[in-house]
């Protein structure tokens, strides 16, 4: 192709670069203050804070311990995953800021109004069900099945 000397060419952008610029890919990401959920390990299922990058492996979080049970600690991020919340706090900052700005930003309540962290609920609500409990819940999903299939066949 031969040199083009005129600047037009440079300075506007193709259709397909704006279309991809308007449209971002991920919302979330490793950045301190974000706000993780632990899925592996003793910590899986309580909430932390990342409070340092070490590397591309791997984070420093904090819970704040008084309010999620977690320690300060490295961990891998193939153990997190990242939510939507971020918690306004600096690098490595201390657990008495880190548990100002989760208490300013209510993420706790926030994170509890989530469908996550309402499935993680019923979960672990299903999961420590006893045998007699877990019958009764089958009843009662038989009758409810059985009264929804009469009210379609009237309809129909």
């Amino acid at each position: 192709r031969p040199i083009n000397n005129k600047r037009s060419d440079i300075d506007t952008p193709s259709p397909l670069s704006i279309v991809i610029l308007e449209k971002m890919v991920f919302n979330r990401f490793v950045e301190v203050g974000r706000v993780v959920l632990i899925n592996y390990g003793p910590e899986s299922g309580k909430l932390a804070t990342i409070i340092d990058i070490i590397d591309q492996n791997k984070c420093l979080v904090d819970g704040p311990e008084e309010i999620t049970g977690v320690a300060r600690q490295k961990i891998s991020y193939s153990r997190i995953s990242l939510t939507d919340f971020k918690a306004k706090v600096q690098r490595n900052a201390r657990a008495k800021s880190l548990k100002a700005a989760w208490a300013e930003d209510d993420i706790l309540a926030k994170w509890e109004a989530t469908s996550w962290a309402k499935k993680l609920a019923v979960k672990k609500r299903r999961a420590t069900l006893t045998d007699f409990e877990r019958f009764k819940l089958m009843v009662a999903k038989q009758k409810r099945n059985s009264l929804v299939s009469k009210k379609v066949k009237e309809m129909s």
